[in-house]
């Protein structure tokens, strides 16, 4: 998905886990309205195709690649698991002006989301982690209940390699970040986004559930367009 007017700030969505670029919907006409060129990207890693194995490298290749598709300078907005691979992305790419985390992992050199869960994840190269349960609750409290249904039918599985791989880099220590802390979120919770966020330049908050680019995406777009100014 590309929404480009020449001349206007460019920004990149990178989605969480189980998600795709279809997840950014809502908040992209309201960013576009706010000036914006919007570019998506679907990583590898989150596939209905079960023998799928493409982990977190394959992710941060893919949004390289998106980056070098893409001129002048970008703000990439990071979300959930996005966070990690937009971390070892951002690293190498010579075009990225700003990292805006939202809920996202924001991690240090040699970390995994496996690694950081204290076993709570399965580790390896290979099989896939179901959609979590419940997810119109956990991921999407706040969204209507048509957004979070229509939202749930399209998650799919996401790989254990994805959660294994260990960042090589770690883009935020040379690339300016913000962060926006979901108060309301189930998944990711706000104690652990706030120690994260201290690695950030400046933190931002939302009464938010994990997903607000679905539950209130005109709050959300001010307030990265806020985070960037």
């Amino acid at each position: 998905m590309t929404t480009a007017v020449q001349g206007n700030p460019a920004i990149l969505l990178v989605h969480g886990a189980w998600h795709g670029a279809w997840c950014w919907e809502r908040l992209v006409p309201e960013l576009t309205a706010r000036g914006w060129q919007v570019f998506t990207v679907d990583l590898p890693s989150a596939s209905a195709n079960p023998v799928d194995n493409a982990g977190m490298y394959d992710d941060a290749r893919a949004i390289r690649s998106r980056l070098d598709g893409i001129d002048g300078q970008v703000t990439i907005l990071a979300h959930s698991y996005g966070g990690v691979p937009v971390t070892e992305a951002a690293a190498t790419a010579t075009n990225v002006e700003r990292i805006v985390y939202l809920s996202a992992f924001q991690l240090d050199e040699g970390d995994s989301l496996a690694g950081i869960s204290g076993g709570q994840m399965p580790i390896g190269d290979t099989g896939t982690l179901p959609v979590p349960e419940n997810p119109a609750k956990h991921l999407y409290g706040d969204a209507s209940e048509e957004d979070a249904g229509r939202a749930t039918q399209q998650l799919v599985p996401q790989t254990v390699k994805s959660f294994s791989q260990p960042l090589t880099a770690a883009a935020w220590k040379t690339v300016p970040s913000s962060y926006i802390i979901c108060e309301q979120d189930e998944i990711l919770p706000p104690a652990f986004q706030e120690a994260m966020s201290a690695r950030s330049e400046r933190s931002y908050r939302l009464p938010s559930s994990h997903s607000p680019f679905l539950s209130m995406p005109d709050v959300l777009a001010s307030l990265i367009t806020t985070a960037v100014a």
